[in-house]
């Protein structure tokens, strides 16, 4: 009652007294003052409602009552974190954030109160970018401040984002060169070396648990007891370092070790005070983790529930053994809390069970997905759903084989197609959806990204000072957009009419392999054709053992020598990868489209060798190009929505740079280009008019958009690309253009080729022209030859030109190149006519309305008889 009655006070009084000068900063520091001493959510409600008058009252707010909200919005997100509410917490600190960087407001500590844990939670939410650019940002003002204590911790933190986005080497490489050359105090560098403990443990098992590194992950993790057992506050860093022991040593087997290590931490860990809500969460989700590994399922499932109870209130273990779906919010730990729960039903033979309680995770993946506006972040958060995608279809499969009911089958390949390209359909839906502004503020925020991009690849030369600048405005950036999309209802996925597809199958006259690659099988699903029923399920080892036989056959495409120095080897390994598809044999459908997935992104499926054979004429060879017309896209969705083809006419917009005179001229586009025109109406920009602020201002203009030049794959750290006149582009760079076109064709090297993500595909340059929109592609697996490319070209246009389908002129044009008798035998290697892949739709050829012919032809007929017989009458009379 009583804090009713204060609280009631501070609100009449901020009502009355708002206008008068100073007033309303008193009140709301004394709303403050009073939260924290009694924290509550009933509490939270009360400082929203004071915040939400102190925005209504229209006077010019004083940079003192600005700072008061600053102040009111970090206490208000503290609690709400230490509540569990993260995505609460996120937003006040972001609006804290956003006040004081817009009102340039002083003399508070952001750093300490906002930015640093703003930044971990990011990371704990997986929006890894905005983690790492806040955790930078404030690692330049604590460098321009001298603050050597915020300068550990962003590198602790910054440490943390690399570790749990998949960058365990530069994680490694940060923190051992901090221990090497900064002096620390023994809590810094016990922080640093459990870190850097976690770090090693990672490493060992992408290396396949090599033991060396197991030796100096608990090497760090005994120096950082060492340092930090002294310390009377840093009992929960401690225990920190107890329970990375006791996980170190499950993964070993010994559990009297791991178990001893674990008691310990548990025991340091409750006695620490300011417990938060997630961290107790995070010990009972580690309990049951290691639990479950020693097969003691009743313990596990005890330990799970313990979670539940403490991250939803009023979740009670005796009504249920899984929380409802409306009580469930982003939360890391609740998610792996599930996903542990699931595995142990699958593990005691109950997969309805597991299914159901797998089906509460995707809804909490989507909300997470909802919060993320980085494609980096967002294909992390799309990989971890993609593993659980796997052990749903290995259910299902399992399921179908005892009781023989395809919708078992049908639920697996909706689940699979949910995760196939997520990221890519996101953001076209999004880019349809949004208004003007927001697709601005979308451009912006790319913009400043590609711009931290650039000046980071410039590694010791790069400015610290022009990094910093463009994170505070992506930061900015960032924050607006988030209220713009504040009422943005997230991309969902509808599930595929699969009567549909099987229709539109049987009209294409074609067939659809559908891969999925899992980390322990490579599912594949069979589509369409007269089998019964109209989809199959089944799978092959997706290991390193079995998947060497794919890579084995990729490798012949490395160098123009590879195929003519080892002819017999790739007529052998090209079968070996054709039979371990599992590719169906040459039947009555004419056309194959195929979904790839993993490693087969990269592995061009017309060059496989159907029959092996002696002979070293490439002509001659048995091609999987000879049983079918192949067609590849991204997800059966993007094959069954495909936009109908425009009737405009063809035209062509050119790009043919050719750099004459320079170390990379490509000679041969010339004639590659005078084909085209030729043939077709269009524009072409030729030499220094081949810039790339001249394509972007005419690309909307041209139903065939060629690009004849440069282009790299990049690496693990430096984007694909792609080059104009002028400069090379980023493949992101390409993601807002204004085009509609009706194909985009890439005469380039390795436009298909760029940093590769399970169910989402290649980061590539094609990748860049797909965001924009373009749905028809032709483009490039490998380096490409100048003169056998123009050829190629020259045969696909012509085809083009006679109206044929893309499919249908990609096939011919190889065909042709094998028969062509100017091209040496040499030279009708796979290397120079398999480079070439179309992903798109069938449905893009012109249809004459033969309707509308038969009409006026039938007119015409009548017309002319009625004339021939008016005429003949008046000649008789």
């Amino acid at each position: 009652m009583l804090k009713n009655i204060i609280f009631f006070y501070l609100f009449a009084s901020l009502t009355v007294f708002g206008q008068k000068k100073n007033l309303s900063e008193d009140i709301t520091y004394n709303a403050i003052d009073y939260f924290v001493a009694n924290p509550s959510q009933e509490g939270i409600k009360k400082l929203n409602t004071i915040e939400a008058r102190f925005w209504k009252n229209q006077d010019k707010k004083s940079k003192e009552e600005l700072m008061s909200i600053v102040v009111l919005d970090c206490n208000k997100a503290y609690f709400e974190n230490e509540f569990g509410k993260t995505n609460q917490a996120i937003t006040s600190y972001e609006k804290a954030w956003k006040i004081y960087q817009t009102y340039q407001l002083t003399n508070y500590d952001i750093v300490e109160y906002c930015l640093k844990p703003l930044g971990n939670l990011y990371t704990i939410i997986g929006d890894y970018d905005n983690a790492e650019n806040t955790i930078k940002h404030y690692y330049f003002i604590a460098n321009i401040e001298k603050n050597e204590s915020n300068k550990i911790a962003a590198i602790l933190n910054l440490s943390n984002v690399y570790q749990s986005s998949g960058k365990n080497t530069l994680a490694i490489n940060l923190l051992e060169n901090t221990l090497k050359t900064t002096k620390l105090s023994s809590i810094q560098k016990g922080s640093l070396l459990n870190n850097l403990g976690n770090n090693y443990l990672l490493s060992a098992k992408e290396l396949g648990y090599y033991p060396k590194t197991y030796y100096k992950a608990e090497e760090s993790y005994e120096k950082a007891i060492q340092l930090l057992k002294n310390e009377k506050s840093q009992s929960e860093a401690l225990s920190n370092c107890y329970r990375n022991l006791a996980s170190l040593n499950g993964q070993r087997s010994d559990f009297e070790k791991a178990n001893s290590y674990f008691e310990k931490a548990k025991t340091l860990f409750f006695s620490s005070k300011n417990k938060g809500v997630r961290a107790i969460a995070k010990l009972y989700y580690e309990e049951a983790l290691l639990l479950f590994k020693q097969k003691k399922m009743p313990q596990a499932l005890q330990s799970i529930q313990h979670v539940y109870q403490t991250l939803i209130p009023l979740y009670s273990s005796q009504k249920r053994n899984v929380p409802l779906q409306r009580s469930l919010y982003a939360e890391t730990v609740l998610l792996d809390a599930l996903d542990l729960q699931a595995d142990i039903y699958n593990l005691q033979n109950l997969p309805q069970k597991a299914l159901q309680v797998y089906s509460l995770c995707f809804p909490i993946e989507e909300i997470m997905n909802s919060l993320l506006l980085f494609e980096n972040s967002k294909i992390i958060n799309q990989l971890r759903m993609s593993n659980r995608t796997e052990k749903c279809i290995a259910i299902y499969a399992n399921l179908y084989k005892k009781e023989n009911k395809i919708i078992y089958i049908e639920k697996a390949f909706q689940l699979a197609e949910k995760t196939k390209s997520g990221v890519l359909k996101s953001a076209l839906s999004r880019n349809r959806s949004a208004s003007k502004k927001e697709k601005q503020k979308i451009q912006e925020l790319q913009f400043w990204n590609n711009e931290i991009v650039k000046e980071q690849q410039k590694g010791e030369l790069a400015n610290i000072y022009k990094i910093n600048k463009a994170i505070k405005k992506q930061n900015e950036t960032m924050l607006l957009l988030k209220e713009l999309q504040a009422s943005y209802n997230s991309f969902k996925e509808e599930p595929l009419d699969l009567n549909a597809l099987y229709s539109k199958l049987e009209s294409d006259n074609a067939l659809m392999i559908y891969y999925f690659s899992g980390y322990e099988k490579m599912y594949y699903f069979t589509l369409g054709g007269s089998q019964n029923p109209k989809i199959v399920l089944n799978s092959f080892s997706n290991d390193a053992h079995y998947s060497v036989y794919f890579w084995q056959f990729i490798r012949y495409f490395n160098d123009a020598n590879a195929i003519t120095n080892d002819i017999k080897g790739y007529n052998h390994f090209g079968k070996i990868a054709y039979d371990k598809l599992h590719l169906p044999q040459k039947i009555s459908f004419k056309n194959l489209i195929i979904i790839p997935d993993g490693a087969l992104d990269f592995l061009p499926f017309e060059a496989l060798i159907t029959k092996e054979s002696n002979t070293s004429n490439f002509e001659k060879m048995h091609y999987l190009l000879r049983d079918f017309n192949i067609v590849y896209n991204n997800s059966a969705s993007f094959y069954l929505n495909a936009k109908p083809f425009s009737p405009k006419e063809k035209t062509v917009l050119g790009i043919f740079p050719v750099f004459e005179k320079t170390n990379y001229a490509l000679t041969y586009s010339k004639t590659e280009l005078q084909s085209i025109k030729n043939s077709f109406k269009g524009r072409f920009f030729e030499f220094d008019s081949a810039s790339f602020q001249n394509f972007k201002n005419n690309a909307a203009a041209y139903s065939i958009l060629h690009l004849s030049t440069h282009a790299t794959a990049g690496n693990i750290d430096i984007p694909a690309s792609i080059k104009f006149y002028d400069r090379e582009v980023l493949y992101s760079e390409l993601y807002h253009l204004n085009i509609n076109p009706n194909l985009v064709v890439l005469s380039a090297c390795e436009t298909g080729i760029g940093k590769l993500y399970k169910s989402e595909g290649a980061m590539s340059v094609a990748r860049g022209f797909q965001s924009a929109g373009a749905q028809n592609l032709l483009f490039s697996l490998w380096k490409v030859n100048d003169y056998t490319t123009s050829v190629f070209m020259g045969d696909f246009y012509k085809y083009v030109k006679k109206n044929d389908s893309y499919f249908e002129a990609n096939a011919k044009a190889k065909l042709d190149f094998l028969k062509n008798k100017n091209i040496s035998n040499a030279k009708k290697s796979p290397y120079y006519w398999a480079a070439f892949v179309y992903y798109g739709s069938l449905e893009n050829k012109e249809k004459t309305n033969y309707l509308l012919i038969g009409f006026v032809i039938f007119t015409t007929f009548i017309g002319g008889f009625l004339l021939f017989k008016l005429i003949t009458k008046r000649i008789k009379k």
